[in-house]
């Protein structure tokens, strides 16, 4: 077969689809063809109230926790980076601001093994955090150096 996109750009500039049903308004991605019909009403009327499954509302929080995390990391660093570096308060705080992130990052990575559990595809899933990656990638150095 031909190449698809050269079919529907041909079609484009032939105008084909200057007149389908529905041109204009937004799309209709609620609705689920594959969604069980017995359920289709219930699932419409949680939406409408904001609701959504269990997991997703796990992962929005996982995804917030995280984001959380690393801009607390990214000030204390800032901080860090803004005292002599023999400075041994700030040395100190650094050391503290470092096992803070590390017991935050221990806890969201218990939260990213049970969300696995709930999520429904494996697509889903998310991957535990390297704290000491991301440690580096922050300041630039191996974690051992950061301290």
């Amino acid at each position: 077969m031909p190449n698809i996109d050269e079919h529907i750009r041909r079609a484009m500039e032939e105008g084909k689809f200057d007149n389908l049903p529905g041109k204009g308004k937004p799309l209709r991605l609620e609705d689920d063809s594959l969604e069980d019909p017995g359920w289709r009403t219930a699932h419409r009327m949680l939406r409408n109230a904001g609701y959504s499954l269990p997991w997703i509302e796990t992962r929005k929080e996982i995804e917030t926790d995280q984001e959380q995390a690393r801009a607390d990391l990214r000030r204390a660093w800032e901080w860090r980076q803004s005292t002599p570096a023999d400075d041994p308060m700030g040395k100190e705080e650094w050391a503290r601001a470092v096992n803070r992130f590390r017991e935050r990052v221990e806890a969201l990575n218990k939260k990213i093994a049970a969300y696995n559990l709930e999520a429904p595809l494996d697509s889903f899933q998310m991957k535990r955090i390297n704290a000491d990656r991301l440690l580096s990638e922050l300041t630039g150095k191996p974690h051992s150096d950061t301290l």
